[in-house]
């Protein structure tokens, strides 16, 4: 019998780290009022992430994938005028994590 390989357990904890520095670097500034805490809860996500990824799918993955994490970090600013703040947030993070998560299992089919 084929074995099937959980390819969740390797997506998971780069997208759980994008969507932790989403969400929770909203949550942060929000609560605390205080911008660049938020800020440096989004960039050390971030970074966190941007190292898994390029762990497990390589440079060029890796860098697109930052790039749509900060793209959806700004455009969650004009989406929020049309859909309201936590929306916004929530709705930028599924597309980050399902971009990450997409990424992985493409990167484990190819090794």
């Amino acid at each position: 019998m084929a074995r099937i390989p959980n390819v969740l357990s390797t997506a998971a904890p780069a997208a759980l780290t994008a969507a932790s520095g989403l969400v929770g670097g909203y949550g942060v500034a929000r609560w605390t009022g205080r911008r660049e805490l938020g800020g440096a809860v989004l960039a050390v996500t971030g970074a966190g992430a941007a190292a898994q990824w390029h762990r497990s799918s390589g440079a060029a993955t890796a860098a697109a994938l930052t790039g749509l994490y900060v793209a959806a970090f700004g455009g969650s600013h004009p989406l929020a005028k049309r859909i309201g703040a936590w929306p916004s947030v929530l709705a930028v993070t599924g597309v980050v994590a399902a971009a990450s998560t997409a990424a992985s299992v493409l990167g484990s089919r190819r090794s």
